[in-house]
């Protein structure tokens, strides 16, 4: 590729190597030849360091994941006394190894629902592809060859495999890849702000939604849908919390027409919104769960799916008959990532970090709802350590800006001037700090993102 800026770098450097081989995921590719990477460097608790020495304050705990923070020594501890012991081992034809058991248990033990099982895999896209392939094979099990549909919500994000990224619903995770594949549907996103007609209350505009449910699900046949996925709080579609009463709507509907409910826990699994799970949060009945990123704290790669025993043994039955159950990956229950992950847990006990998340969160939505009077937000909006500022041209018609003009890159990136990292999801700015952020890192992440918006705001008002 062409590149202008190859020459501006060093030929030895890491940001000359990197253009010229790494193939960047979920990156704007001809805008990367044109500006070049960032280089991560170090990290240590809630902050990161370039090539160069800048600071910054990690206001996305990663990818929405690194719930410990970085440089957590108990972690690299329990990796390393795995790797001296078991360096690896798998799951395949009924072997184990002791920290997936173990792992497995305290997994099963801290169920908001009655869980049976544990499947262990790589990442939150593996783990969504799983529970499709379950749902398809044990509704073949059971002789209900028909029941193959999923629901999943426009704006939800489940992944990015074929399978998980057509019950993804975002139009970027689609387009050119030839998604959706047959057999996903897709319901409106429990978005007040942006979807409430005139006029309309919280209650209702549940009851439109879920009425909507209902239509489509009458529509395609409730004997051709095996379950419905959700986030308990949508991530990557712009941190949308859904009003309150929604899930305990749709659950009702589901229950009524004999359709499960896929709890996808990926981001906020494990304290994110205050309590273990976001379905406690939330008001969801699960009756599967997806979990990932906050599970090793993102050290080592490592997802689970839980199901219940109902589910397990007509899977198990039918694997009888086939002589296998063909599904799995080389690495599910690698020793390693499970004996991290396990640590991860104990740790989140041992120091109380729900407990902590449930103190913090109280001025962390306080200072993020604050921004909600700026003349530049539309909505601040979230719940536990997660939130969002969505940015609009007019506060009083929540007309937004054209996508062309790259607001929310701008905010995001003069945020980053300022030493703090963030996410841009469009035009909303979104923050998922570490778990363990005090209250004085709290202060810092918004008196900096105060800075980038007002900054943002003068270049806005300038014609720019």
């Amino acid at each position: 590729m062409n590149n202008p800026l190859h020459n501006e770098y060093p030929a030895d450097s890491l940001e000359a190597k990197d253009l010229e081989y790494i193939f960047h995921p979920t990156t704007n590719l001809k805008q990367l030849a044109a500006t070049g990477p960032k280089v991560h460097a170090r990290a240590k608790g809630v902050y990161m360091w370039d090539n160069h020495g800048k600071q910054y304050l990690e206001g996305m705990a990663g990818l929405w994941c690194t719930a410990l923070g970085y440089g957590e020594e108990e972690l690299v501890e329990a990796a390393a006394s795995q790797m001296r012991t078991l360096s690896y081992s798998q799951l395949f034809g009924g072997k184990t190894n002791e920290p997936s058991v173990l792992l497995a248990e305290k997994l099963k033990a801290m169920m908001p629902f009655d869980a049976g099982r544990v499947f262990f895999g790589l990442s939150g896209s593996d783990a969504n592809d799983t529970q499709m392939k379950l749902m398809w094979y044990y509704h073949n099990a059971i002789g209900r060859k028909e029941k193959k549909k999923i629901i999943s919500r426009l704006r939800g994000y489940h992944g990015v495999t074929v399978a998980s990224g057509s019950l993804t619903g975002l139009p970027y995770f689609h387009s050119h890849f030839d998604l959706p594949i047959a057999n996903v549907l897709h319901t409106d996103a429990p978005h007040y702000y942006r979807g409430a007609e005139a006029g309309e209350s919280e209650g209702e505009y549940v009851r439109r939604l879920v009425k909507n449910l209902e239509a489509l699900i009458v529509k395609e046949g409730a004997e051709t849908i095996a379950a419905m996925i959700a986030e308990p709080v949508m991530g990557a579609g712009g941190v949308v919390v859904p009003p309150q009463g929604y899930f305990e709507a749709v659950g009702e509907v589901l229950s009524r027409h004999g359709i499960f409910l896929i709890d996808d826990e990926v981001i906020c699994g494990f304290g994110r919104t205050g309590k273990p799970f976001g379905a406690e949060t939330l008001g969801m009945k699960p009756t599967t769960m997806s979990v990932a990123k906050a599970l090793s704290s993102a050290y080592l790669p490592i997802s689970g799916v839980i199901i219940p025993e109902f589910m397990y043994e007509p899977m198990a039955e039918l694997s009888g008959t086939m002589g296998t159950f063909a599904h799995g990956f080389t690495y599910s229950g690698h020793p390693v990532c499970a004996a991290v992950a396990l640590r991860t847990l104990e740790i989140f006990e041992e120091r109380e970090i729900f407990a902590h998340v449930a103190r913090i969160s109280v001025p962390f939505q306080q200072r993020l709802k604050a921004f909600g009077d700026h003349p530049l937000v539309g909505e601040a909006r979230g719940v536990g350590l997660i939130g969002a500022v969505e940015l609009v041209q007019d506060k009083a018609t929540k007309r937004g800006f054209a996508g062309k003009q790259g607001v929310g890159a701008y905010c995001a990136a003069r945020a980053e001037a300022n030493g703090l990292i963030v996410r841009n999801l469009g035009d909303s700015v979104a923050f998922c700090p570490p778990l363990i952020i005090s209250e004085a890192e709290v202060d810092e992440l918004f008196t900096k993102f105060d800075k980038a918006l007002n900054e943002t705001w003068a270049w806005v008002r300038s014609g720019s």
